[in-house]
């Protein structure tokens, strides 16, 4: 699951020079062809100035492909038609990526400024192809003869996938629909852009500054250590700083005995963007809704979420909602049980206040130790990050064949970032990995995995994607290297089955890339299963000072506690997947008052009031953020993760590294959207998935 940075920091290898002053006489490495191994990006030659000028002749450029396919003397046909249009924005798919990559992982305020720019020049040349009238009738008239021509399965979904985008995309509009719905798609990106920089804000202004050593009192010495280096590069040499970074904020959380303290970091993580100041975020994300609601209805749409899940496996809210319900109900049930466990433990330590949101991981580290005897601390000199990272690798090639070879030669946009090259099994180059693994500020929040470049056929050979996983993991403290929590550790799977994906992938035209949005945490929730496999464990998670593999009682303690908490972690979840369902079910109208409107949810779910929903609407990126990928969609991890569940003991029934099982679902990788998901998995399994292997993992059943 894709799970969640103060000190300012700037973009190291970018200097300030204000967007789009760029002297003449320095070429534009953004448009020059890259002479690096493999193609990679040139990033320490590019600057700012250099990413806007790129844009727009990239922009530029692309509307001339499409002045030429339109304006074509000779009838259409799936080369000059569906086949030119795939290959256009050769320019701008090289370029752009690097930009968007480089807005997430390591912006500044000259890209921050160069996003608000060119972000309405992307949102109209995404609508002027998508509305061009002569373009359509093009592409309508070889959909319509699709049937009768000789075109290959793939070519025939790229037919169908690129007509059903135009028509989603507001092709069978009229004159006056398309204008509202281009002044829609451009207000949508602008509100994008500015929820995430407003989120990217509040993360980094809050800092808790520690001067007492007393108020330190049950923190682990390398959590103190940690909190100390943030301190000096702050220039608050002899105190201790604790931030909203994941790394920061919940071992703080989990293990400091100052109650009031950690409701001070939590109520700053929960409430942010929630101030009613230039930052504040909800009436952002109401409008955002408000103006999905009426894209949908101007397409023919009841409501965005009828809209996205049309092309998703769930197809319609009703089966997201009896999904999200299914679960809620048992879910909610345990996490009763689990708060009745920590009362109990506040009360036998004389505690006589109520439980608490920042109670929570307090004291469910407290009854984890005293029913498991297992102190997460204790796990994390066996979890070295650069260990770990063989662990993910070791899987890959047990699985596939694959090979991670250090590159310290290939450029990079941080200094932390590292690079390898991805070899199969029969030694061809299948691709580049970028891994860039700790917090900063010019980092978002949470993790994710990405390309800067993807795969597809050109002129007849395979282009190699270039791919970075990008996370927000503990830093190293003190003289200890960095060592990973559990759930960073799942995390660094997670995010690797993501670039697994991309580095497997076949497809050949860009328009089939990917999977649908609720089949797309598939390939990475799998992995997962693999990190705490025992077989796996001895392979990587050796203690960082004396090499010793993890001890069988500690691999004993960590499987009998793996459904323990986990009515939290579910609840937690599913409240934000239910919120995200209800703002996309709205129809359309006036702006809701997001604070009514997510009380209301809340209220009818019931939801425990010693748990926050995992996102509250104001930092809720996944669905508000640029892009806003997961609107309508954030229930897909649970609905991938029924698949996955389902997935792993075909792994578990014929042997961990089986390799026709592993065969089999690398094929599913391999082939993305070129083929039908459910029909995938049925070869894949011979059957369709059931969810009582994910209600047995949850503990649920």
């Amino acid at each position: 699951m894709v799970k969640r940075i103060a000190l300012l920091a700037v973009f190291v290898v970018m200097c300030t020079v204000p967007a789009g002053s760029q002297s003449p006489s320095q070429p534009n490495p953004l448009l020059a062809e890259w002479t690096t191994p493999f193609g990679v990006p040139p990033f320490p030659q590019i600057k700012p100035e250099h990413i806007k000028p790129a844009i727009t002749q990239a922009i530029d450029e692309q509307r001339k492909e499409i002045d030429a396919i339109v304006s074509a003397g000779e009838p259409p046909t799936f080369a000059n038609t569906i086949e030119a249009l795939d290959n256009s924005g050769e320019l701008l798919a090289r370029v752009s990526p690097v930009f968007s990559n480089l807005q997430s992982a390591n912006t500044s305020p000259a890209l921050q400024a160069i996003n608000r720019e060119v972000s309405p020049l992307l949102s109209a040349l995404r609508d002027d192809i998508r509305l061009n009238e002569r373009l359509f009738a093009r592409i309508k008239a070889v959909w319509a003869a699709r049937d009768s021509l000789a075109l290959t399965p793939v070519q025939k979904k790229l037919v169908e996938e690129t007509y059903k985008s135009f028509v989603r995309g507001g092709a069978n509009l009229g004159p006056a629909d398309k204008e509202e719905l281009r002044t829609i798609n451009a207000e949508l990106a602008m509100l994008g852009i500015r929820f995430g920089d407003n989120l990217l804000h509040d993360t980094n202004s809050y800092r808790l500054v520690i001067e007492r050593q007393e108020d330190l009192k049950g923190l682990p010495p390398a959590v103190v250590a940690g909190a100390a280096d943030a301190a000096r590069g702050a220039g608050l040499d002899g105190k201790w700083l604790f931030t909203l970074a994941a790394p920061s904020i919940w071992p703080f959380t989990q293990y400091a005995d100052n109650r009031d303290l950690r409701r001070q970091i939590v109520e700053a993580y929960i409430t942010r963007n929630d101030h009613g100041d230039d930052y504040d975020n909800k009436a952002i994300a109401a409008k955002t809704a408000a103006l999905r609601a009426r894209r949908a209805q101007l397409l023919g749409y009841k409501t965005f979420a009828d809209f996205v899940l049309e092309e998703n496996m769930a197809k319609n809210p009703a089966g997201v909602y009896g999904l999200l319900n299914q679960l809620w109900r048992p879910a909610r049930a345990m996490a009763l049980k689990e708060a009745a466990a920590l009362r109990e433990m506040i009360g036998q330590e004389g505690g006589t206040f109520t439980l608490e949101p920042w109670d929570w991981r307090y004291y469910t580290e407290k009854v984890r130790k005293a029913r498991f005897d297992l102190d997460e601390q204790a796990l994390r000199p066996y979890f070295q990050l650069d260990r770990v990272l063989e662990g993910a690798f070791y899987v890959a090639g047990q699985l596939y064949g694959l090979t991670f070879t250090p590159r310290p030669d290939l450029p990079v946009y941080h200094p932390e970032v590292k690079a390898f090259e991805v070899k199969d099994r029969d030694g061809t180059h299948l691709g580049v990995y970028y891994a860039d693994y700790h917090p900063r500020a010019g980092k978002r929040v949470g993790a994710w995995s990405s390309s800067f470049r993807s795969t597809r056929i050109k002129d007849g050979r395979r282009v190699a994607p270039v791919v970075v996983n990008v996370c927000n993991f503990s830093r190293p403290a003190g003289n200890e290297p960095a060592l990973l929590s559990l759930e960073e550790v799942n995390t660094l799977f997670h995010e690797f089955g993501h670039g697994l994906a991309s580095l497997l992938s076949q497809v050949p035209y860009r328009g089939l890339g990917g999977f649908p949005r609720d089949f797309v945490e598939v390939p990475s929730q799998i992995m997962e299963h693999w990190a705490l496999e025992p077989d796996v464990l001895k392979v990587y998670a050796r203690h960082y000072k004396t090499g010793e593999v993890i001890p069988l009682d500690l691999v004993d303690k960590i499987a009998k506690s793996e459904q323990f908490n986990q009515g939290f972690t579910t609840v937690e979840y599913l409240a934000a997947s239910i919120l995200d369902m209800d703002w996309h079910t709205i129809p359309p109208g006036p702006d809701k008052d997001p604070v009514a409107f997510e009380k209301a949810t809340l209220d009818r779910i019931q939801m425990p009031p010693e748990i926050v929903s995992r996102y509250k609407s104001p930092y809720f990126n996944h669905i508000f953020g640029p892009g806003g990928g997961y609107a309508a969609g954030y229930y897909s991890y649970i609905w991938s993760e029924v698949l996955d569940s389902d997935a792993f003991e075909a792994f578990k029934e014929r042997g961990l590294f089986d390799q026709k099982t592993a065969s089999g679902f690398r094929e599913i990788l391999e082939k993305g959207s070129t083929q039908e998901p459910d029909e995938a998995y049925r070869r894949f399994r011979g059957r369709d998935p059931v969810v009582d292997a994910l209600l047995r993992k949850r503990g649920l059943k």
